[in-house]
């Protein structure tokens, strides 16, 4: 697992790459050509975006999430352990439920040919697909996380 959240990092990193590239074409198109711009702001939306979801399950796996540890640290050894544990729980937990609705709304958006209703109105689909997808490596780099608990 992860070797795949490191090669999903990739593709969060490259879509980081274009919403910033979009970004740039549209301050040259506006400020330095004088035109409006039309889908530049909703790209970049939605790949930044896709860029923080796809890239959360190896944030997880190399330990890059904010957290406060001061508690666990101050206890450590086996209280430390267990609350690690239990929090990597809880987080599965909320992911796996995430992952449900983020896989309905995708395939509702999908079937339903959904736009974004914008100028530019592209497909909502393809925009949504690292919605669901980006939770449910988030919830297998959990699940490889409590496993890798057990065994320390």
């Amino acid at each position: 697992m992860d070797r795949v959240s490191s090669a999903v990092a990739v593709v969060a990193g490259a879509l980081m790459l274009a919403g910033v590239l979009a970004v740039c074409h549209m301050i040259f198109v506006r400020y330095v050509l004088g035109e409006s711009t039309v889908w530049q702001t909703e790209f970049t939306t939605f790949a930044i975006t896709g860029a923080m979801l796809l890239g959360a399950p190896y944030v997880l796996a190399t330990g890059g999430h904010v957290a406060v540890t001061a508690l666990p640290d101050a206890l450590g050894g086996w209280p430390r352990r267990i609350m690690q544990y239990m929090a990597s729980l809880v987080g599965l937990a909320f992911c796996l439920a995430l992952t449900y609705g983020a896989w309905h709304y995708f395939l509702e958006a999908y079937s339903m040919g959904w736009g974004t209703g914008t100028v530019w109105n592209p497909p909502l689909w393809p925009t949504l697909l690292s919605l669901p997808v980006g939770i449910t490596l988030l919830s297998l780099q959990y699940v490889a996380e409590l496993l890798r608990a057990e065994e320390a």
